[in-house]
């Protein structure tokens, strides 16, 4: 019997310490927090000083692009659909949304926005038409803009549509990954500083992640199905601090709990990559579960912002500070 569990925990372990992280590429002046995986051989990635990457074979080499005439630009998520077809996110006054049909050679600017305190954290696409962005509130409400045509044209809201902000309440352009898909027509995203909610079907949840300053909140979403959601986040001026940065549920957001082991430290981005497998990073490192988020391991001490699962494949890429690129290996 002894010999049975002691055969079973070796298993345990080798499992927990089959994953780790690749780095493929560093040292490009940019700081990136935009990273879509079209397949297993196309990553394409963005970030500041206007920077835009793109992959064609699993990440061995890359483009790299400054986008004319944005040079200044803070591209924080990207959206790519194919090898010649993507959509880059720019923050912030003026807020700029631009389409490219040719790898990057050129780019069409499809949304623009001036107005004071506009600020837009992160996209979404159910498919290749529809798709979905999110910006810090203006005038106490959540901007939101929706594209029915492939990102070539952006729409907002009606006016009176808007959801309320409360005071401090406000989103984090960490990792593009605050708002989700759900389901095939609607999405959740999460909010954070002095508040930090789940809004989900007209409804707005108090999120138990720590809370309570403009540096701490929810900062990512990741989504199962309809009911398994996981957060994290935390203080990204205590980076170290594991103190309530992620929590789980399973009914659709209502109710949360927390892990049994925590994530080590603030976590910027987590992802659902299979089965009960889980992976999320941040400043301080990069953790695996393959307990539907209950365990944490930390598999990396190498810093990342975002990391994506493979849309048609499974290959896992992660993108961070001085055009980091990392690639999961299991």
């Amino acid at each position: 019997m002894r010999y049975i569990f002691f055969i079973l925990l070796l298993c345990f372990i080798n499992n927990l310490s089959a994953q780790k992280i690749q780095v493929l590429d560093s040292g490009h002046h940019t700081s990136l927090r935009g990273l879509s995986v079209v397949n297993d051989h196309i990553i394409w990635v963005s970030g500041s000083n206007g920077q835009v990457g793109l992959s064609l074979d699993a990440g061995k080499t890359w483009d790299w692009i400054t986008v004319k005439g944005f040079e200044k630009t803070d591209f924080r998520d990207i959206e790519a659909f194919s090898s010649t077809e993507a959509i880059i996110m720019g923050v912030a006054e003026p807020a700029y949304i631009l389409k490219t049909n040719d790898a990057g050679k050129t780019w069409k600017v499809v949304f623009e926005d001036k107005r004071p305190g506009m600020f837009l954290d992160a996209m979404e696409f159910w498919n290749e038409m529809s798709g979905i962005v999110v910006g810090d509130p203006i005038d106490g409400k959540i901007f939101i803009a929706r594209t029915f045509d492939g990102g070539d044209t952006w729409r907002g809201l009606p006016e009176e549509n808007y959801p309320k902000a409360d005071s401090g309440e406000a989103m984090f352009a960490s990792s593009g990954t605050n708002v989700k898909a759900i389901n095939k027509s609607e999405a959740v995203f999460v909010t954070g500083g002095l508040r930090s909610r789940l809004f989900v079907r007209n409804n707005k949840i108090d999120l138990p992640i720590i809370q309570g300053k403009q540096t701490t909140g929810a900062n990512s979403i990741a989504v199962k199905n309809e009911k398994i959601l996981i957060i994290v986040g935390g203080d990204f001026n205590t980076k170290d601090s594991a103190d309530k940065n992620c929590f789980i549920s399973k009914d659709g957001g209502k109710h949360w709990n927390a892990p049994a082991i925590n994530p080590h430290g603030y976590r910027s981005c987590v992802e659902y990559i299979g089965k009960n497998n889980w992976i999320c990073c941040g400043l301080t490192g990069v953790d695996y579960s393959t307990t539907n988020g209950q365990q944490w391991n930390l598999i990396s001490n190498e810093s990342f912002h975002v990391v994506k699962k493979a849309k048609s494949g499974k290959a896992v890429y992660l993108a961070g500070i001085n055009g980091k690129i990392g690639k999961l290996v299991y």
